[in-house]
């Protein structure tokens, strides 16, 4: 074993050069725990946080990139769910969830079958906790005027690179059982379970069934 004080065979670092804006990229998302609950909305399981500067309520995530040229570079964006300034921070962060969704779930936008609703029905943040999709990496400036990658929307079965990217048959609106996700969708694109000290709703997903 190498002793620990000869760093010659210690891996090179890597490069953090920006993943170029506009990259589609498979990831996994996971919530890093808040502590803040409003049971009036729904939000429990300590899941949200709130800004103590602001007052704005969000979901503080992490998202890694599963596989390709930026495989396991992570990146880390909020989802807005309130804002003391107005609702359109909370829409935002809505459709952002309802593309997220659509996109791990093979559920096309426009499809608005049975099966495909009940696939945009979540039983708590704990279904959001290690879900995995399509996501279209972005570059914003940060806090301090630096650039950084940023996940602010996801791929949806619409788009012509999804079903390469994901590993699923292409689909239509309307098609199959009124837009359920296809039998074939690999387990990756599947919502994770929790982990265990989150207590997750056992059985099959409401959307599955």
């Amino acid at each position: 074993m190498t002793a620990w004080n000869d760093f010659n065979d210690a891996e090179q670092q890597q490069s953090f050069d920006l993943i170029p804006k506009g990259t589609l990229a498979r990831v996994r998302m996971t919530i890093k725990p808040g502590g803040y609950d409003d049971p009036a909305q729904g939000w429990t399981g300590g899941w949200a946080t709130q800004s103590f500067e602001t007052g704005a309520v969000y979901l503080a995530c992490e998202f890694v990139v599963l596989e390709g040229e930026y495989a396991r570079r992570k990146l880390w964006s909020n989802i807005g769910l309130h804002s003391p300034k107005g609702p359109a921070w909370g829409q935002m962060g809505r459709s952002f969830v309802r593309a997220i969704l659509n996109s791990a779930r093979n559920v096309h936008p426009q499809d608005n079958g049975p099966q495909a609703a009940a696939a945009r029905r979540i039983q708590g943040f704990h279904e959001l906790d290690g879900i995995e999709f399509l996501a279209r990496i972005d570059v914003e400036k940060d806090g301090r005027g630096e650039l950084k990658n940023v996940v602010k929307s996801a791929v949806e079965p619409d788009h012509p690179d999804y079903a390469r990217l994901m590993g699923v048959p292409p689909k239509t609106p309307g098609s199959g059982s009124s837009g359920a996700p296809a039998a074939v969708v690999p387990p990756h694109a599947m919502p994770a379970p929790a982990a265990p000290q989150r207590t997750a709703v056992p059985g099959k997903p409401a959307w599955a069934q």
